[in-house]
């Protein structure tokens, strides 16, 4: 009984040192499109995105974080460098939302019930789903019937985040999401008049700052 009780208490003292510090906040910034329509600039934001996230603090420097964002992307081959894509004079508005879920890791120790440990830079890994339009019909006088479809992608990116008052911190943060499809800009076989693009798959990125608000327990971090 008495060993009972023990193992009973070390599991309450462990359960509450492993008590979690959440994190809701929002992100607004800029998003540019990388692929077959328009420029090739990697990082020229071009469209108005936002997100929301949650963050669960497993420890000082490793946060599982999932992020829900609405974006809309583009391209005009009118904006390109190519002369090509200038004569060819494509363009195209896809509206994207994107459900990703990942690890945010933190370069130095970060807990902002400590003095000393609220600045940080960070980097994050995602998997994302990614709803977008794509064309489905082909109408008598050449226009298209569009219908929603999912794709996977990769979040990588690189941020800095550090307190501004008590329980809010401020974050800037640039992600790039490689994509497992080429159909962002509406390229497709299906129809000639869109078979358009090359076979590399598209890209685009979100460059934002954001506010997040911490709250729960103070985990009892172990150094």
């Amino acid at each position: 009984m008495k060993t009972y009780l023990i193992l009973l208490l070390f599991i309450c003292i462990s359960s509450n040192c492993l008590s979690q510090i959440n994190e809701v906040g929002f992100i607004v910034g800029g998003v540019n499109y990388v692929g077959d329509v328009g420029r090739t600039n990697y990082i020229q934001p071009k469209n108005i995105g936002s997100s929301i996230m949650y963050k669960y603090n497993l420890n000082p420097r490793i946060a599982l974080r999932g992020t829900y964002s609405n974006f809309s992307i583009s391209g005009d081959d009118a904006d390109s460098e190519n002369t090509v894509r200038q004569e060819r004079g494509i363009k195209f508005k896809n509206p994207i939302q994107e459900f990703a879920v990942g690890i945010e890791y933190n370069f130095y120790e970060y807990d902002l019930s400590s003095k000393d440990k609220t600045s940080t830079p960070y980097i994050l890994f995602q998997i994302a789903a990614v709803d977008y339009e794509t064309p489905r019909i082909q109408n008598a006088d050449r226009t298209f019937n569009f219908t929603r479809n999912t794709a996977v992608s990769i979040p990588l990116g690189i941020g800095y985040k550090t307190k501004i008052i008590e329980k809010i911190a401020f974050a800037v943060e640039t992600t790039v999401r490689y994509t497992f499809t080429d159909e962002l800009d509406y390229t497709t076989s299906r129809f000639s008049q869109l078979n358009f693009g090359g076979t590399s798959n598209d890209w685009y990125l979100f460059s934002g700052v954001s506010l997040v608000y911490t709250f729960g327990r103070p985990a009892c971090f172990i150094d």
